[in-house]
C-alpha cells in the first residue's frame, strides 16, 4: 500500500473481485479485444466517455451491450443517420388525446450505457445535441430538465472507411470524449474462437448481470480514491504542455507537423483515467506506466496535425510518442 493511499486493503480487494466479475461477464460475450474492455472500464469508472474507431464486425455494439449487462444497466443503441434529429435522442413531447395534454416521451439518451453508431453520419445539430447530454448529464425537454442516470457512459463509434456523407466532428467536440481507441481484426485463433461460440450457441444464451448499478458506482468512488502523487501529475501536465510546444522537445523536422496540441481537459483525461487504470491492475497509486500506457487514447483525437503531415504519412501516434519520450519520467 502506497503511504499516502485513500484506499484501505479490504476496499482493494473489493475493487479486485468486482473487477473480475465484471471481467467474467464480459468475456462470456467478446473474444480477445481485451484493449477494448480495458477502455470501455476505464470510461466506466471515470464518468468518461469514449470514442472508437474501426471498421465494422469487430464487436463494438457486443462489447458495450455485454459491459453494461454485466453490471446490471439499461443499454441503448442509436444507429446515426443523416436524417436523425435531435428529439430521437434526447426525446419530446407528444399529445396524448387519453389525457387531453402533452406528456414527455424520453429518449433513449437516458440509459447507463448508450452507443452512438457510426456518430459522423448524424447532422451536426444532432451531434450537438448529444454531446450536450454527455456534458451536461441532463437533457430539457419542453422547459422541464431530466438528469441521466449513472452511471452514464457514452460510446461513439466512427467507420475509417466510406467517408462519403459524413459530417466530421469539430476538434472542440472532439475533446469532449475522454478516450479515443483504434480497433484491430483479432487474431486468427481469436476468429476461429468467435465462429465456435456462435456454432455452440453461447451468444445465443440469456445475459446475466454479474454486479449491479450500486456497485459500479463503488468502483467510480474507489477509482477517484487512488493516489495520483504530485510527480506523476506533473509528469502528466508536462506531457500535455509539450504536445503545445513541440519545439521545446523535438527536432525542427518533427515539430513542424504539430498544429494544435492537447487543451488542460487532456491533463484531466490522463489524471482520471491512470487512477482507474491503476484500479483495475489492483494498485492503490499511479505509476508513471500507467500514464504511458494511456497517452495514444487520450491525446490522439487532441492533438492535431498539419497536412504536411497527412502528405509525409505521419501517423498521431508517432509524434505523441516522440513527446513522451521526451519529457522525463519521475
Amino acid at each position: 500500500m502506497s503511504p499516502t493511499s485513500r484506499i484501505s486493503k479490504d476496499q482493494l480487494e473489493r475493487a479486485r473481485s468486482l473487477v473480475a466479475s465484471v471481467d467474467k461477464g464480459f468475456e462470456t460475450k467478446v473474444v480477445g479485444q481485451r484493449r477494448l474492455r480495458e477502455t470501455l472500464l476505464i470510461g466506466l469508472l471515470t464518468s468518461g466517455h469514449v470514442l472508437l474507431e474501426s471498421v465494422p464486425g469487430l464487436a463494438k455494439t457486443t462489447a458495450a451491450h455485454a459491459l453494461a449487462t454485466a453490471i446490471g444497466g439499461a443499454f441503448k443503441r442509436i444507429q446515426c443517420t443523416p436524417d436523425l434529429l435531435p428529439s430521437d435522442i434526447v426525446g419530446t413531447q407528444v399529445y396524448d388525446a387519453s389525457q387531453g395534454k402533452f406528456v414527455t416521451q424520453l429518449g433513449p439518451v437516458h440509459a447507463n450505457f448508450v452507443l452512438l453508431d457510426e456518430i459522423n453520419r448524424s447532422s451536426a445539430k444532432t451531434q450537438s445535441a448529444m454531446l450536450e447530454a454527455m456534458q451536461e448529464r441532463q437533457t430539457s425537454i419542453g422547459g422541464q430538465v431530466f438528469k441521466l442516470p449513472e452511471p452514464f457512459l457514452v460510446l461513439a463509434t466512427q467507420n475509417p472507411i466510406e467517408q462519403e456523407g459524413t459530417y466530421v466532428l469539430p476538434e472542440a467536440q472532439l475533446d469532449r470524449f475522454m478516450l479515443k481507441d483504434l480497433l484491430d481484426y483479432p487474431s486468427p485463433a481469436e476468429e476461429a474462437e468467435v465462429v465456435r461460440r456462435i456454432d455452440a450457441g453461447v451468444f445465443d444464451q440469456p445475459d446475466r448481470a454479474m454486479i449491479d448499478v450500486a456497485d459500479a458506482r463503488e468502483l467510480q468512488r474507489l477509482a477517484g480514491s487512488v493516489y495520483l502523487d504530485k510527480a506523476i501529475l506533473d509528469y502528466i501536465t508536462f506531457i500535455v504542455a509539450a504536445t503545445r510546444s513541440p519545439g521545446k522537445v523535438m527536432p525542427p523536422e518533427m515539430a513542424r507537423y504539430v498544429e494544435i496540441g492537447g487543451s488542460p481537459r487532456a491533463s484531466i483525461a490522463f489524471a482520471k483515467a491512470s487512477r482507474a487504470a491503476a484500479l483495475l491492475q489492483g494498485r492503490d497509486h499511479v505509476i508513471p506506466e500507467d500514464v504511458r500506457h494511456l497517452a495514444h487514447r487520450v491525446l490522439r483525437h487532441r492533438v492535431l496535425l498539419t497536412y504536411e503531415a497527412t502528405a509525409d504519412d505521419v501517423r498521431v501516434e508517432t509524434i505523441i510518442d516522440a513527446v513522451v519520450r521526451a519529457v522525463r519520467t519521475p
